[in-house]
C-alpha cells in the first residue's frame, strides 16, 4: 500500500503508479474471484472498500456526488456482483476531483480519461456527469441530474434515490441496444421490491410507457408458492385431550385466515400421506405464512415421503 508521502511524490514527479486493475485480478485467479464474490455480498470486497474510500474523500472535499448503477442497485436491495463504482457528479465536481485526487491515491486508466482507478484496490471509478445523457449519450428528455437533487444518505454514503435510478436505467435501456441489461435491472427491482404500478406516473414521460410495460410483464409471470400442511403433527406433542383440542383450534383458525387471504387447497394433492398442498400466487401472502416457491420443492414423483 502506498504511503501518503509516496502518493504526494507521484503527484509532484508524475511517476506512474503500478496498479493491477481489479478486473485483471479477478480474471487471472478463479479462486480469488470466487472469494471476492463472497466478500462482495458480505460488503467487504475491494469494490465496497473502494466505494467507502472515494465517498469519504468526496465528502472531505465537499464535492456533491451520488453513487449510481450497480452499487446503487445493491444499496436498494438488488444485490449482484459488480467490478466498478459509478458516481454521479457535476462537471465542476469532476474538475475538482481530477485536481485534488488524480495522482493522490487515484490514477487515470489512460491519458485524458474522465475516470479514475483506485490505486490501492485497483477498482475503476467511473463518473457520470450531470447534464449529459444516459444510454447512447445523445440528447433526450432524461439527462443525468445534479447529484445534490437526487442523493439520499445510506450509512454515510450518498446514493441515487430509487425513482431516479429507475428513470436513468429506463432511459439508458430504451436508447441503447448495448444497455438492454438496464431494462432487466428495472424489471428485477419491480419484482424484488414489489413496486407499485403508479410509480411510473412520477417518471419522465419518455420512460413511463416502458416502466408500465415491464410492470405488466412481471405480473404475467405468476409464481406459485406452496405450504405442505401435515395433519399428523397437529396433536403430536399434546399431553391431554384439552391440549389436543387447543392445538386443533389453533390449526383451524390458521387455516381460516389462510382461506380468507386467498390461499387455495390443491385438490389433486388431496391429503394423501398426511400432506395437504396449500398454494398462492401472491408473494405477500406467501411471506405472511412462510410459504416457499413451488420450484424449491423436492420432486419425488408426486408422493411426499415420511421423515
Amino acid at each position: 500500500m502506498a504511503s501518503a508521502f509516496d502518493t504526494l511524490l507521484d503527484k509532484i514527479t508524475g511517476r506512474r503508479v503500478e496498479c493491477v486493475p481489479y478486473e485483471d485480478q479477478l480474471a487471472r485467479d478463479a479462486g480469488y474471484a470466487m472469494n471476492e464474490g463472497g466478500r462482495h455480498f458480505e460488503g467487504t470486497s475491494k469494490v465496497h472498500l473502494a466505494l467507502r474510500r472515494i465517498a469519504q474523500r468526496l465528502s472531505e472535499l465537499k464535492i456533491p456526488y451520488a453513487v449510481a448503477d450497480g452499487m446503487a442497485l445493491f444499496s436498494h436491495g438488488l444485490r449482484r456482483f459488480t467490478e466498478d463504482v459509478d458516481i454521479l457528479v457535476t462537471a465542476e465536481g469532476l474538475r475538482l476531483i481530477h485536481e485534488r485526487l488524480d495522482g493522490l491515491g487515484y490514477i487515470r486508466p489512460f491519458e485524458r480519461s474522465k475516470n479514475l482507478r483506485d490505486s490501492e484496490h485497483g477498482v475503476r471509478i467511473e463518473f457520470l456527469i450531470a447534464g449529459q445523457f444516459p444510454g447512447d449519450g445523445k440528447p433526450k428528455p432524461v439527462a443525468f441530474p445534479d447529484p445534490a437533487d437526487v442523493a439520499e444518505d445510506r450509512d454515510g454514503i450518498q446514493f441515487v434515490n430509487l425513482s431516479t435510478l429507475i428513470e436513468l436505467k429506463l432511459a439508458s435501456g430504451i436508447s441503447s441496444p448495448e444497455r438492454m441489461k438496464d431494462l432487466s435491472d428495472v424489471q428485477e427491482l419491480i419484482k424484488l421490491l414489489n413496486l407499485e404500478r403508479d410509480i411510473g406516473a412520477a417518471l419522465s414521460e419518455y420512460v413511463r410507457k416502458k416502466y408500465d410495460e415491464l410492470w405488466l410483464a412481471t405480473r404475467q409471470i405468476k409464481k406459485r408458492y406452496v405450504l405442505l400442511w401435515r395433519n399428523k403433527w397437529l396433536t403430536a406433542e399434546a399431553k391431554t385431550i384439552d391440549e389436543m383440542i387447543a392445538g386443533l383450534h389453533r390449526a383451524a383458525e390458521l387455516l381460516s385466515n389462510m382461506k380468507r387471504d386467498g390461499v387455495a387447497f390443491e385438490p389433486q394433492g388431496g391429503t394423501a400421506n398426511d400432506y395437504a398442498y396449500l398454494t398462492t400466487t401472491d408473494p405477500d401472502i406467501a411471506r405472511k405464512y412462510g410459504m416457499s416457491e413451488e420450484n424449491e420443492l423436492w420432486d419425488d414423483g408426486g408422493d411426499a415421503s415420511e421423515e
